[in-house]
């Protein structure tokens, strides 16, 4: 009996703190012009007082509380109450609980594909009517986003499963202010002002790129990263995605031209630190460090969003370091393009308060309210680009709002032992002087094995 009631009281305080979890908003609503509180406002047209709702997310520690931050303007506005947990085993743990008939109303995936698996399936429900047209419309590149969350159902119909939300970009390159200043040189606009300018640091007598493939077990996947670029900037978007399904080869000409564009970078000895023998050895996280050698051992390092988090200890963005958009052809005539990766949040049961919060984050404050924190950019038109908490994500934010594609991680999408197998190998291959049209033939074989 004393056990009994020691657990009720337990519950009792859980409910309170979850109460008073909600009350407290991060942003005091109408005190910050900056936000836009009309759209919180209006959430409260959703009066669901009393209703649950359970997330889980790949999100722990900091970004947990990230998101908390955000869930808590929805449950105050709705009275709906949100219970979220994190997992870092999130894809096995979602399957675990689809498949025993438990899941929670609303999940979010990290990758597409495991969605898409899900959807096919029967697990996932499809979303609000109307939701694909509104991404459409309201994101930029919007058809691209809308496609990600776009999947077949278990009869072969396809619906909008999936809602994105926080994207990250990859198509950064980095290089230090001052060096650039010392030196002359402008930040390129397009891929030949980069080409140019690469030959012209060597003519000046320095040493353009840092390049590192090293990752232990990983190793080889910054290299797909730059092909996939590269991708994007030589060929349609169709054919990007028609490349991650095997529909175009891995050996056909157009990836081969990826390769070798590629290649033009990290296979001469005068455009990389150490020469091109040192690309494969040398690891990711230790690249970057050339930039900020004295003199420079390298002016410029190409890596996604993240990369900061190896430059030297009290590095700040926009003054010792900055990045600009990894730029297109003029040439092809191609647009835009970005790669990058995002969330994906889907409804996994009938549960009314899941529509509700699907329609949540299609509200301008649900975006604003974690930009005006940390490691949050969106390709949403309607949010207020004054909002980032720092110059670094508004200036990512811009280069997503300015893409006219955007395209997810091609390894990502690509079958475990390709995209985090073959390919990875075949570009520490490439990278130690194999051809690109061998490397790729080697790789379309491996595929060619899968069932």
């Amino acid at each position: 009996m004393p056990t009994k009631t020691l657990h009720l009281s337990a519950a009792a305080l859980a409910l309170l703190a979850g109460a008073a979890t909600a009350g407290e908003l991060k942003f005091p609503p109408g005190e910050d012009a900056r936000f836009n509180w009309a759209s919180y406002e209006a959430l409260k047209s959703m009066d669901l007082k009393g209703q649950k709702l359970t997330v889980l997310g790949p999100w722990l520690s900091a970004d947990k509380d990230l998101v908390e931050s955000v869930l808590a303007y929805f449950e105050t506005a709705t009275g709906v109450e949100v219970d979220y947990s994190g997992s870092d085993s999130f894809e096995q743990q979602i399957v675990i609980d689809a498949e025993a008939g438990s899941p929670p109303d609303v999940a979010i995936f990290p990758q597409p594909g495991l969605a898409a698996d899900l959807a096919r399936k029967g697990h996932l429900k499809p979303l609000a009517a109307g939701t694909e047209d509104w991404i459409k419309q309201n994101y930029a590149a919007g058809e691209s986003w809308a496609a990600y969350g776009n999947y077949p159902g278990p009869d072969g119909a396809r619906h909008q499963y999936a809602f994105p939300f926080k994207a990250d970009v990859k198509s950064l390159v980095w290089y230090v202010p001052e060096n650039f200043a010392d030196a002359g040189y402008e930040v390129p606009q397009t891929m030949e002002d980069l080409k140019a300018l690469t030959e012209q640091i060597v003519a000046d007598g320095g040493t353009p790129w840092c390049i590192g493939l090293g990752s232990g077990g990983a190793t080889g996947w910054p290299a797909t990263d730059w092909v996939e670029d590269f991708m994007l900037r030589l060929n349609s978007p169709a054919d990007y995605d028609a490349w991650t399904t095997n529909d175009l080869k891995f050996d056909d000409p157009k990836v081969i031209a990826a390769i070798e564009d590629f290649g033009w970078f990290a296979r001469n000895d005068k455009f990389v630190a150490g020469g091109a023998g040192a690309v494969a050895s040398t690891d990711f996280r230790d690249s970057p460090k050339g930039l900020f050698a004295a003199p420079p051992q390298c002016y410029l390092h190409r890596q996604a969003s993240f990369i900061p988090s190896f430059f030297p200890e009290g590095t700040v963005i926009g003054q010792d370091a900055d990045f600009f958009y990894f730029p297109a052809y003029a040439s092809q005539d191609l647009g835009q393009p970005v790669l990058g990766a995002g969330t994906m949040f889907a409804k996994m049961t009938d549960n009314p308060a899941a529509d509700a919060f699907i329609s949540f984050l299609e509200s301008p404050i649900a975006h604003e309210i974690w930009m005006a924190q940390t490691g949050f950019v969106t390709p949403y038109k309607a949010v207020n680009p004054e909002v980032y908490g720092d110059e670094t994500l508004k200036k990512m934010g811009a280069i997503l709002l300015n893409a006219t594609t955007f395209r997810f991680d091609g390894s990502d999408l690509m079958p475990g032992a390709i995209g985090a197998g073959a390919f990875w190998t075949g570009m520490v291959d490439y990278a130690g002087g194999k051809p690109a049209e061998e490397v790729a033939k080697s790789i379309q074989t491996t595929w060619d094995t899968l069932k």
